[in-house]
């Protein structure tokens, strides 16, 4: 996963410099799947209550903004 993120962090600022427009879509998409990542490797027996709803509450917000910016495009 974390190859995967860094692939699309290159693809981010290589479409940034090329063409001076910042891939709001593409950005969001890289930031799910680096709040994915960090789902999969928590561990939830040294992990709080209110850091796993903190988690949830970034995915769902990142999940809707996508969905929005998706839908809108």
């Amino acid at each position: 996963m974390a190859v995967l993120i860094a692939v699309e962090i290159f693809i981010n600022i290589r479409l940034y410099l090329g063409t001076d427009v910042l891939p709001i879509r593409l950005v969001t998409a890289t930031a799910l799947m680096a709040i994915a990542r960090k789902v999969i490797v928590l561990d939830l027996d040294k992990t709080s209550a209110e850091y796993v709803f903190a988690i949830a509450a970034v995915t769902l917000a990142l999940g809707v903004t996508h969905w929005l910016i998706s839908k809108k495009a």
